[in-house]
């Protein structure tokens, strides 16, 4: 069973809540209109609403059907329009349906539950008693006091989203070899998931602003205007935070790729280094070699060894020395040729 009130709503403003759908419907026979309220609601008790208020079983089901997008249908006594609501919290995007019926004399909405376990409505039997004075007009305006805090939660949605989306973007900026680039992918997830609600939202309002919708009052038309244009801001706020996640992504191949060219270069360095160590040392090592022979040692004899070892280590030391030389010649003149190249 679901959790649900029965408002009745006299021509003078008076709010009364009674105990069934049915007993509202009697009372609106005398004069007003009703406004039935459900929150899980199951589908015997939409299903109990066919005959007295013409609800289409199609619109029924979907109301039950997870992953619908927003969307307006017109029927002979009612049109049924199905809403998105957002919620952003614990660094997840949560979003909710909201479905209404609204007709010549009655207005029907149904919720779920958040992640929270929170309705998507929580409070507005409160906010509806604050703003009767516009409600009580007819189910048009009390439909924009519901749709109206609605798009205002989207708001706080969005925000909350702004708000980490820049302690992202500083996280990244301070340490982009520790940044995690999932973050932005999620990101990009959620902001895809919002036009895509915020897009259908916005040809919802088109529709009922261009009085296409029968069971909306012609006076209650510039209400839904106001909501129209935070719609679309919103459409463009989240246009605008694809771009930036864009943009972020590339900036973070970007100074990726700009630590790697740089690791790189420091390594080509060391190697260099060695290889100029090498080739220095390679003349001296085969001259060692050479004296370390038997025959070297037969050739010079003891009598010889004090001028022959002398002279010996002299040549090793021209040969590395010369050797060093041209090499740091020949580093020079790379270096400037590359000075060129890239001036």
């Amino acid at each position: 069973m679901s959790e649900s009130w029965f408002y009745h709503i006299s021509q003078a403003g008076k709010l009364s809540r009674v105990a069934t759908a049915d007993a509202a419907l009697a009372a609106a026979k005398d004069g007003g209109f009703v406004w039935l309220h459900y929150c899980q609601a199951t589908k015997e008790e939409l299903s109990h609403l066919i005959d007295p208020l013409g609800l289409h079983p199609l619109s029924i089901e979907d109301c039950f059907d997870e992953n619908q997008i927003p969307k307006i249908e017109d029927f002979p006594r009612n049109t049924f329009i199905l809403f998105n609501a957002f919620d952003y919290s614990n660094r997840k995007l949560s979003i909710g349906e909201i479905d209404l019926f609204i007709g010549a004399n009655f207005l029907v909405t149904v919720n779920q539950r958040n992640s929270e376990n929170r309705p998507l409505l929580d409070g507005i039997e409160h906010l509806v008693e604050t703003n009767i004075e516009s409600a009580r007009h007819g189910p048009s305006f009390l439909m924009h006091v519901i749709l109206d805090y609605v798009v205002d939660q989207k708001f706080v949605a969005i925000e909350a989203l702004e708000d980490e989306l820049d302690a992202v973007e500083g996280a990244m900026l301070a340490d982009a070899s520790s940044f995690n680039p999932a973050e932005l992918i999620r990101f990009r997830r959620y902001l895809l998931s919002l036009r895509k609600s915020l897009f259908h939202e916005r040809e919802i309002l088109i529709k009922i602003c261009r009085k296409d919708c029968p069971f909306i009052a012609e006076k209650a038309i510039f209400h839904y205007r106001d909501i129209y244009d935070h719609l679309v801001r919103f459409f463009e706020l989240t246009e605008s935070y694809r771009d930036i996640v864009t943009s972020l992504m590339e900036m973070y191949l970007s100074m990726l790729n700009n630590q790697m060219t740089k690791a790189a270069n420091e390594t080509n360095v060391t190697v260099r280094r060695l290889t100029f160590i090498t080739t220095i040392f390679m003349p001296l090592t085969l001259l060692a070699g050479i004296g370390g022979m038997s025959e070297w040692s037969m050739m010079t004899g003891p009598e010889n060894w004090r001028i022959a070892y002398p002279a010996f280590l002299f040549a090793m030391v021209v040969i590395g020395g010369a050797n060093s030389y041209l090499l740091n010649r020949l580093e020079t003149r790379s270096r400037r040729r590359d000075r060129r190249t890239l001036g």
